[in-house]
């Protein structure tokens, strides 16, 4: 059965709070669906390339609401099947929790492109990549890992002599993380916690890097 809310309302949507009186309102706006034909062109030759791994049956187009800066917005994630349901009840509880995400749309609209997407602070999911300089696929290629607020919240990693370094460009700033700042994830907060109930892991508690934006069901 065709969900009305999927037609009804787009990705970045700001949705009136006399709409969201209830729990009951409010859940109607967070669903899963299939990734139809038409999703799916948008998507094919950037998150899904031609050499992409994982079957197009195996991803879930998700849509919730999350607090943008406007209030309640429309959000849109493409992610694996197997953690649909978790991200889910995950983007309920931040939304209920009225947890700052500012943007959500699907990384189609930046061309795939990684660091145009986080220097827009995006936060998304799929996009079959590999890992920056390296051979090894992206957990983003499975559909599995998750980037929250990615410009306040950077990849950190130690350069040549010593020097810090920030992905994305221009993050430089949000790597000190005893600044106090909107949209900083940090050890305990809801966010944290929310997917770490559904065994998902930080990118803030890695050793050898820190990835403050990342959350996987896997280490890396």
């Amino acid at each position: 059965m065709e969900n009305q809310y999927l037609e009804k309302y787009k990705a970045g949507d700001i949705i009136a709070l006399k709409n969201l009186e209830s729990e009951e309102n409010a859940d109607k706006f967070f669903f899963e669906d299939q990734i139809r034909d038409e999703l799916y062109q948008r998507m094919k030759g950037k998150s899904f390339k031609k050499d992409c791994t994982v079957p197009r049956e195996e991803l879930r187009y998700l849509r919730v609401l999350h607090w943008g800066k406007e209030g309640p917005t429309v959000g849109e994630m493409v992610c694996h099947q197997s953690v649909s349901q978790s991200l889910l009840e995950i983007f309920r509880e931040l939304f209920r929790e009225k947890y700052p995400i500012e943007r959500m749309r699907l990384i189609d609209d930046y061309d795939a492109d990684d660091e145009r997407s986080m220097a827009d602070n995006n936060s998304s999911c799929f996009n079959f990549r590999r890992v920056p300089g390296k051979e090894k696929l992206s957990c983003h290629s499975l559909g599995i890992a998750v980037d929250i607020n990615p410009f306040y919240n950077p990849y950190v990693r130690t350069g040549k002599e010593g020097k810090i370094l920030c992905s994305p460009e221009g993050s430089e700033p949000y790597g000190d993380r005893e600044s106090e700042f909107l949209y900083k994830i940090e050890e305990g907060d809801i966010c944290v916690r929310a997917f770490a109930n559904h065994g998902f892991q930080w990118g803030g508690n890695w050793t050898t890097c820190k990835d403050y934006q990342h959350f996987s069901t896997t280490g890396g």
